[in-house]
């Protein structure tokens, strides 16, 4: 991240939107895709300082930027105000949006139980629905309802054959949804298929057979902003970490893991598992599984927290 100072008049913008008061402020260089300006306290050690900004419908946001470390960290009083604020974000510019081979993917990761998949299509929908008012004078060709789309990682799931075939099958599915039960090297092919090419086929996930299903998500040259969402993509290790370098952006949600425990806990329950067979799973694989992954929130360039639905 470089930072340079500048002088700034009382009214600055942000996204679109201003500042409620006028702050000392300095210039971050940010991913050409969508670039803004921080502000970034000079005293003390942490570098933090308090940015207010007003979204659509007058909400609040608040965005905490740590240059250490550059991360920062979004915060607010709803789940909604969040949707509209990373929407905003990922309104592209006019230079991004005239390339018609341009792709902006995020990966979303965070524990089960946190609202990934909840957030990703949210945000996409809104990214959508702006899409017309801000770049369809940049881009023609761009059918805006489709210029933003989801590609979930759980397609990447190994299959049960390749369970059955390992040293202890019965615990391979008792496992299931841990690190190792997953393929990162098709994942990582897909992505670069869809950096290089514009567009891709990838595998969704059955859960009625409990298998991938080979090529039934396509994302296309027209779809700019890809949201990958998944458990593991923060992770450094092996092959883990190549996957992680494909993004443009690192998205973490941060939940308190009783939070998301009582979360799974109740969706267990809503697909038929008894409670204490629920219960069993979450402390045998659930928890072990996002204590790994919150370890990987140190990897995020944006770390959003989590507001309990």
């Amino acid at each position: 991240m470089e930072v340079s100072s500048f002088s700034a008049k009382p009214r600055v913008y942000f996204g679109g939107s201003s500042f409620k008061e006028s702050v000392p402020l300095k210039r971050v260089k940010l991913p050409a895709w969508h670039q803004r300006f921080v502000p970034i306290s000079s005293n003390g050690r942490t570098m933090k300082s308090l940015l207010e900004c007003t979204v659509r419908r007058e909400t609040c946001v608040k965005v905490f930027c740590c240059q250490k470390t550059e991360i920062s960290f979004v915060a607010a009083r709803s789940m909604i105000e969040i949707y509209d604020s990373l929407a905003e974000r990922l309104l592209p510019t006019a230079a991004v949006a005239s390339n018609p081979n341009a792709k902006h993917i995020v990966a979303l990761a965070g524990p089960p139980g946190a609202g990934k998949s909840t957030l990703a299509s949210e945000v996409v929908q809104r990214v959508n629905k702006l899409w017309p008012q801000r770049a369809s004078a940049f881009d023609e060709q761009v059918n805006p309802p489709n210029v933003a789309t989801v590609l979930p990682m759980d397609g990447f799931h190994l299959y049960r054959s390749q369970l059955d075939a390992m040293e202890d099958p019965k615990e391979a599915f008792a496992r299931r949804g841990a690190q190792w039960t997953f393929d990162p090297v098709p994942l990582l092919k897909c992505l670069k298929t869809l950096r290089s090419e514009g567009s891709v086929y990838a595998p969704s996930f059955d859960h009625g057979v409990g298998d991938p299903v080979e090529d039934d998500i396509f994302v296309s040259l027209q779809q700019k902003v890809v949201i990958v969402e998944g458990n593991y993509l923060l992770l450094e290790e092996g092959v883990w970490k190549d996957v992680s370098s494909m993004f443009d952006e690192k998205w973490f949600i941060d939940v308190d893991i009783d939070t998301a425990m009582t979360r799974v806990l109740r969706r267990h329950i809503s697909t038929g598992k008894p409670p204490d067979v629920a219960k069993w799973r979450i402390d045998y694989n659930d928890r072990p599984n996002a204590e790994l992954i919150m370890k990987s929130k140190k990897n995020a360039n944006l770390v959003i927290k989590s507001i309990d639905f």
